[in-house]
């Protein structure tokens, strides 16, 4: 019998087709557009905070200005400098006592005010304020300079002296911990449930419950955290010991089914062959299965990381929002971390702080993206095809 087709059929289907791929082409599209959209408005917002205005004036150390540094700098100029600088005055005249009846031309830190009028960005400046920066600036004694302290400088309640270094420094604790109490856990837990756990209805309940806790809004850890650590266990509050192991519990599901993932993926006959060669179950998984395995389950793990690292709902629950302007001296001291001082600054009326918030977000980009990148380098490098 012989098959006629029906091209009426045939060219419904390819319209189905056609307007399938159209659809996935403009969503794709879309993404990319929101995307970089999204990047634009960042780099274009944050790119001036890298930069900082400076001022060149003469420096009197006198007596008057062990009072009040503000003595120290002529009153033409003093409120165009940042109250940073001349709150420091002060304090460098009573460690140098010599410095008393000399004076100097330095480059000083300016106000924000100043900065954001260099920076051609909406300032409070008066009139006769905005001419005495043009006239500094047309002599060369007002510029915009590359702006150390943003990466060398703590938190601060002035705009211009405000940095990242404290945030930096407690995310890195934060993370150190999170990463030395999830990692041999989740491993572990991980080995035990695909090796050796019997399969009953008690570890299929298990199971299921990992999976649970992998999808769960993060802000419910940061509730399990405070209860346990912080109320029953009387963790510090604020410490990066208690925000470590808070993201500990959110990070945990995550490395096991990652690690369960590898571990499913090494082929039966590896376990066989050592098997038959005499190794017990323990030495077979210890010497084959996870070496195999390793590089799966380091990317799992650094995956997790990159999440843990811009998360601030569960640290802003133990504590973690505190105005923190040194770095932390311990894992037990009172820290912050970056997403939660991108946070600070993003809800600060101040306008200055809206480019550091940008800054902020693109350095934390920067850090998650170097930490996705590392993970799929390894997955890459060192994934085994069988």
């Amino acid at each position: 019998m012989s098959f006629t087709p029906d091209h009426k059929h045939l060219k419904r289907r390819a319209n189905r087709d056609r307007r399938f791929r159209i659809y996935s082409y403009s969503a794709i599209m879309l993404a990319g557009a929101f995307l970089v959209f999204f990047f634009a408005d960042i780099v274009s917002t944050a790119w001036s905070a890298f930069e900082q205005a400076e001022l060149r004036v003469e420096v009197s150390y006198n007596e008057e200005a062990l009072e009040m540094g503000d003595y120290a700098l002529d009153e033409d100029v003093s409120y165009l400098v940042s109250r940073g600088f001349t709150r420091l005055i002060p304090n460098m005249i009573r460690k140098d006592r010599q410095l008393i009846g000399t004076s100097e031309e330095k480059w000083v830190l300016a106000d924000s005010e100043v900065d954001q009028y260099l920076k051609g960005k909406p300032n409070r400046l008066h009139k006769n304020e905005r001419k005495l920066v043009d006239k500094m600036r047309a002599e060369g004694r007002a510029r915009l300079a590359f702006n150390t302290g943003f990466f060398i400088n703590g938190d601060s309640k002035l705009p211009e002296m405000a940095g990242i270094a404290a945030a930096a420094v407690g995310s890195f604790y934060v993370l150190l911990i999170t990463l030395a109490f999830s990692f041999p856990l989740g491993v572990a837990t991980a080995i035990y449930l695909e090796e050796f756990a019997p399969d009953n209805r008690l570890m299929q309940i298990i199971e299921v419950n990992i999976n649970n806790l992998a999808a769960i809004p993060s802000i419910l850890f940061g509730l399990l955290g405070l209860s346990i650590f912080i109320n029953f266990m009387g963790v510090p509050r604020s410490s990066a010991l208690v925000g470590g192991l808070t993201l500990s519990l959110m990070t945990l599901p995550v490395i096991i089914i990652s690690t369960r993932a590898a571990i499913l993926a090494i082929p039966d006959s590896i376990r066989e062959g050592a098997l038959a060669l005499g190794a017990t179950r323990w030495q077979m998984v210890m010497t084959n299965v996870l070496p195999l395995s390793l590089p799966g389950i380091l990317t799992g793990t650094i995956i997790g990381l990159a999440r843990a690292i811009g998360e601030t709902a569960p640290l802003m629950i133990v504590g973690m929002m505190a105005y923190i302007p040194e770095a932390p001296e311990g894992v037990v001291s009172a820290t912050t971390v970056l997403p939660a001082q991108i946070y600070t600054w993003s809800s600060d009326s101040m306008r200055a702080f809206t480019e550091r918030t940008s800054a902020g977000i693109i350095v934390l980009l920067a850090v998650m993206l170097l930490m996705n990148g590392v993970a799929i380098y390894m997955r890459n490098k060192y994934e085994t095809k069988w």
